[in-house]
């Protein structure tokens, strides 16, 4: 997709004045922007255990053509489906299109510092997960950012493979229920 058309379509989720993006509300546009023009993501987070919610993101963005590189300190040098993983985004050796994070909204100031340095063009953050200082970082070194969304709900929603039913009802979540 042009450059051009990418930066109107982001346009549209700016606020009224222009200077600061609406966090709370994305357009299908900005997110389909980001999801056609991204090849190459580096999850952190990325775990290697099968009933985990990030593997099932990995495995499903893997099977629509992305390429996720899984990064986690705790299974640096193992591999998740087929995929080497590294400690941190700077363990990175490929260019990375956007950084998918699976953390705590309190573990994302470091990480988009990390993705600002290796050149990401966006910053994804997780369901659940939204911290407002890094996002306006991210933004003033000219990345893009979204939060509080997964791209793998909103890759499918968009290609008409998901309906909104079901969606933001709580019980997908990355946190171990209390027994």
């Amino acid at each position: 997709m042009p450059a051009d058309v990418i930066a109107s379509e982001a346009k549209q989720s700016l606020s009224g004045n222009g200077s600061a993006m609406n966090h709370d509300s994305y357009t299908d546009a900005y997110l389909r922007a980001i999801l056609r023009e991204v090849k190459v993501i580096a999850m952190v987070g990325a775990s290697p255990h099968w009933n985990r919610p990030s593997f099932f993101a990995m495995k499903y963005l893997q099977g629509k053509g992305f390429r996720v590189i899984p990064v986690n300190p705790q299974a640096a040098g193992d591999t998740i489906l087929g995929e080497r993983v590294y400690a941190d985004l700077a363990d990175v050796p490929d260019p990375i299109d956007m950084v998918d994070i699976f953390r705590r909204s309190d573990a994302v100031g470091p990480i988009v510092e990390e993705a600002i340095r290796k050149h990401a063009k966006v910053v994804w953050m997780q369901i659940g997960v939204r911290n407002d200082e890094a996002a306006a970082r991210a933004e003033a070194a000219g990345l893009r950012v979204v939060m509080n969304r997964c791209p793998k709900i909103e890759f499918s929603r968009l290609c008409g493979e998901l309906a909104w039913s079901g969606v933001n009802t709580g019980i997908i979540s990355s946190k171990r229920r209390k027994i």
